[in-house]
């Protein structure tokens, strides 16, 4: 029998109407265009705006829309596991509502994971062993999250970053040699200081004190997570390159998570990539977290040919990071 091998077979994505340009922001904090660019390479962003509209509503237009692109109906999905870093409520699973949303069954596995910027690279993974074990047939795979709902826009240091967005793939079993070949993946909680969001969990429960205090917005120490960024992404890419024997010339794409445009820089150097094998929407959509690689994914999709070398990457807070390499199913 030919190994079986998680392939994608369809991708989606969704984004919010609003815009959020630069230009606005220079009127919301102490910053400009010129210095949100230079530092980070985006030029705007994206807001969900709208009365109880959470993650799951970019999640449900995205696997929506992935349904009827791929021909698929909702009732033949075996299983959805959603990463987001912004649940619409501690629970039920952001992943559950998606899954009620586009018409899937109570036959249908749903669960969340939660591993920050790193979280739809680890569910991509996550969701192969059911494809490649022969356990599933059709999964879908969401990233969504709602950077808003957690960003101080008083705060420079964060909400010149973050966006809104989601995206999502179908995985189903390829017996041609094309899906997901290999992966690394890592987390480090010692990096957890340093990017965060305190209060609304178990350990210090919503109150007058934490919202007063501002404990409900990410708290990011810049420099630190910076660094950690760019080598550990930069790192895990080029052992997942090597341990699978590419050379620069054999990688069609890096798909990288869209955090920063100098932290991409750094790991396609580190892979001797040219700038044109590099897929970046940083500059439209800002770091829409769980959502940035999927939506790489699409925005790109009539690029890639069949059987073309993908690398995809990814580095969030706790710290999480990681590496994928896939060959490209259509």
């Amino acid at each position: 029998m030919k190994p079986i091998q998680a392939a994608i077979t369809g991708v989606q994505g969704y984004v919010p109407e609003y815009v959020l340009s630069n230009a606005e922001l220079e009127k919301m904090v102490d910053t400009t265009d010129e210095w949100i660019t230079s530092r980070t390479g985006i030029k705007e962003r994206r807001l969900l705006k709208g009365e109880g509209l959470g993650a799951s509503y970019m999640g449900i237009q995205a696997a929506k829309g992935l349904l009827e692109k791929t021909q698929t109906d909702a009732k033949e999905i075996d299983m959805l596991i959603c990463a987001t870093a912004t649940p619409d409520m501690v629970f039920p699973a952001t992943a559950n509502l998606i899954a009620q949303g586009i018409g899937c069954t109570a036959d249908c596995l749903s669960y969340d994971i939660m591993a920050a910027c790193s979280g739809f690279l680890f569910a991509l993974t996550t969701a192969s062993k059911f494809i490649e074990t022969g356990v599933f047939k059709k999964i879908i795979v969401v990233g969504t999250d709602k950077m808003s709902s957690i960003i101080d826009y008083t705060d420079r240091q964060t909400c010149v970053i973050f966006g809104d967005g989601a995206g999502a793939v179908l995985l189903e079993a390829n017996t041609e040699g094309n899906g997901l070949i290999d992966h690394i993946l890592r987390s480090d909680g010692a990096g957890s200081e340093f990017l965060y969001m305190k209060a609304g969990g178990s350990r210090y429960p919503a109150s007058t004190q934490t919202v007063a205090n501002k404990e409900h917005y990410v708290t990011q120490h810049g420099s630190v997570v910076f660094k950690h960024a760019v080598k550990n992404m930069a790192d895990t890419s080029y052992e997942l390159v090597q341990r699978n024997g590419l050379s620069a010339d054999e990688i069609a794409y890096l798909v990288p998570h869209q955090a920063n445009l100098r932290i991409i820089d750094a790991t396609a150097e580190r892979l001797g990539l040219n700038p044109n094998k590099v897929l970046i929407n940083i500059q439209r959509y800002g770091n829409t977290t769980n959502g940035t690689i999927p939506l790489c994914l699409w925005d790109f999709e009539s690029q890639f040919k069949k059987g073309d070398n993908l690398v995809l990457a990814a580095f969030g807070g706790g710290f999480t990071w990681g590496a994928a390499y896939l060959k490209w199913a259509y």
